[in-house]
Parts: C-alpha cells; sequence; structure tokens
C-alpha cells in the first residue's frame, strides 16, 4: 500500500474536506482526489460517500482510517528507530568470547559504554573454534581470540595481551617463588577448567612433550569456581592473570609465572572486514582507537624510563667539581 496515498486519505478523513486536506498536505486538489480514487481501486471498495457533501466515511473507509493510522505510526517509528541506529542512539554490539577472554575485553567495553551509552553490549560465551565461523555468518558482531584463525575475510585488531600464571594458595609451599619449572607442579594436584579450548590443548600438550604429567584431579564448569577451589586448598590452576587480578591484588591467590608455559598472548578481536551495523562500526572505531592510545602510552612508558635512566646515569658519571 502507498504510504504517501494513505496519509492523503487520513487527511480527507480528518479534514472531512477534499480542499481543506489539499490545503493541509500541500497538493493540489485533483492530486488528493486521484490518491485516493487510486486507494479505492486497489482495496476494490468505495471509501466515501459521494452522495454526502461533508467526506463522510463509508464502512471501508472507517476500517481503513483506523488501520491505517496505526501503518503510519507504525512506519514513522520504523524511520525513527532507522535514523536512531544511524546517530547512534539505538542499536546492539553482539561479542563471542570465552570465559577468559571476557577479563580482556571489559575496559574496552567500558571506553566504548563511555561514548556511546545508548547502545546494548551482549557478550555471549562461544567455544573459540565457532568464533569465526560465526562472525563471518553474521550471527555475531566480534569475536575475541588468542590465535589466529584460520578463514579468511577477517580484520583482526589487538585489543589486550595476557600470560598464563600458576595459581595458588598464600600458604602454599610455591607461593615465595619468583618463578617455577613444570616439574614443579607434576606431584600437584590440579583445578581444571572442563571445557576445551585451544588454550588448554596447547597447555597439555607442551607438559606432554617433556613427559611431564599433570594431575588434573578437578574439573570446574567456571573460572570463579576454579579459583574458589584454589582458595579452599583443593588444588592449584593454570590461569590466565588477568582472570585473578582482584584475587592476586587482595593476596588470596598467588600468581606464579612457569618457565616454558608462561609467555604473554595476544587477545585480537575480529570482526567481517565489510557489511557491519552502525553500531559494530563505532565499537571497532573505539577498539582501534584504544589500541593506538595503549601504544601511545607504552611508548611514553618507555620514554620516561629511558629518561630517568639517562638522568641516573649522567649523575653518576658527571664529574663533580672540586671543592677549594
Amino acid at each position: 500500500m502507498d504510504l504517501a496515498a494513505l496519509r492523503i486519505f487520513l487527511a480527507v478523513a480528518q479534514e472531512r474536506s477534499f480542499s481543506r486536506a489539499a490545503a493541509k498536505v500541500h497538493r493540489t486538489q485533483p492530486a488528493v482526489s486521484q490518491a485516493v480514487r487510486r486507494l479505492e481501486v486497489e482495496l476494490g471498495e468505495q471509501l466515501f460517500d459521494r452522495s454526502s457533501k461533508s467526506g463522510t466515511l463509508t464502512e471501508a473507509g472507517r476500517m481503513l482510517q483506523n488501520y491505517g493510522q496505526r501503518l503510519v505510526r507504525l512506519a514513522e517509528e520504523t524511520e525513527s528507530a532507522v535514523r536512531e541506529l544511524r546517530d547512534l542512539r539505538r542499536g546492539r554490539v553482539l561479542i563471542g568470547a570465552n570465559e577468559a577472554a571476557v577479563h580482556t575485553l571489559l575496559p574496552l567495553v567500558a571506553r566504548f559504554r563511555q561514548r556511546y551509552p545508548d547502545i546494548a553490549i551482549d557478550v555471549r560465551r562461544v567455544p573459540a573454534r565457532q568464533i569465526a565461523v560465526e562472525v563471518l555468518q553474521g550471527s555475531l558482531d566480534f569475536g575475541a581470540l588468542t590465535f589466529h584463525p584460520a578463514e579468511q575475510g577477517l580484520l583482526e585488531v589487538p585489543v589486550g595481551s595476557d600470560e598464563l600464571v600458576l595459581l595458588v594458595p598464600p600458604s602454599h609451599a610455591l607461593a615465595k617463588r619468583k618463578q617455577v619449572a613444570m616439574e614443579d607442579i607434576a606431584e600437584e594436584p590440579v583445578v581444571a577448567h572442563n571445557d576445551p579450548s585451544p588454550a588448554r590443548e596447547r597447555v597439555l600438550r607442551l607438559f606432554e612433550e617433556r613427559h611431564v604429567p599433570l594431575r588434573m584431579v578437578i574439573s570446574l564448569p567456571s573460572l570463579d569456581g576454579i579459583k574458589r577451589a584454589v582458595e579452599m586448598q583443593l588444588g592449584v590452576a593454570l590461569l590466565p592473570r588477568r582472570c585473578a587480578i582482584t584475587e592476586i591484588a587482595n593476596r588470596r591467590l598467588f600468581a606464579i609465572p612457569v618457565a616454558g608455559v608462561s609467555r604473554r598472548r595476544q587477545v585480537t578481536l575480529v570482526c567481517r572486514k565489510a557489511h557491519r551495523s552502525h553500531a559494530a562500526d563505532a565499537f571497532l572505531t573505539v577498539a582501534q582507537d584504544s589500541k593506538i592510545r595503549d601504544v601511545g602510552t607504552w611508548g611514553r612508558t618507555v620514554q620516561q624510563s629511558c629518561d630517568v635512566l639517562f638522568l641516573d646515569t649522567r649523575e653518576r658519571f658527571t664529574p663533580r667539581a672540586r671543592q677549594p
């Protein structure tokens, strides 16, 4: 149904006059009459009682007026919603991540929410192997990965890094160590995540290659459960450091690097190279800006360290004037 013709019909029905309706919609009276006639032909019903000079509606006309007003309101709401999407006053960003990657994403989500508070963020738990495929299929706007996906057609933006560490309770014999070897963990009861992932398989493969057994005595479905089990001295755990920042800061858990296992791993945000929503484009921009800012912060830190080193060196090697 032609919405323009429907709006003209509603104007005639409201004004009860073709001439007044024409003035209201800024059309000529013949154009208004033609629009109404097109609707009558399309519907196969007469909409106005032509024998009446007061613009009386027929039964079909009254029904069209009722539904037509709802249709026009819905069309206006649709146009408004689309404008809000374009103006970033409405929308949703859907992100797939495993439980560990969420901790790396939270600072980025916080920066995005500060800039676009009207856009919702929905982070869903998705197995790492499925993330790239679901992003390409459009089921997800973004995915967080710690490995380079084999799928083509994805844009990758680094958003943070983390390292795998051994978590132990404060009273544990290894708690004061600066670093431990894989062999030090061989006799320890290990609390592990029961969700298979590339990171888990990598750790198992490293221990297997070194012929070091891992005594996984407890498997749990959540990181919080694993951390709580370690606090209760049920075992030790190998987890990303970022997952236990609060517990480490409060000294409820101690984090120890493991030689041959602990290494910085990059968390990367992946998305389609094209056909993104307005909200997804905005999130990508914030992620890219955050990357540049993080690099700038790192550069300033290095420069400050170099300045301190230079000043310290100058103070130590600049000869002092002899006292008279």
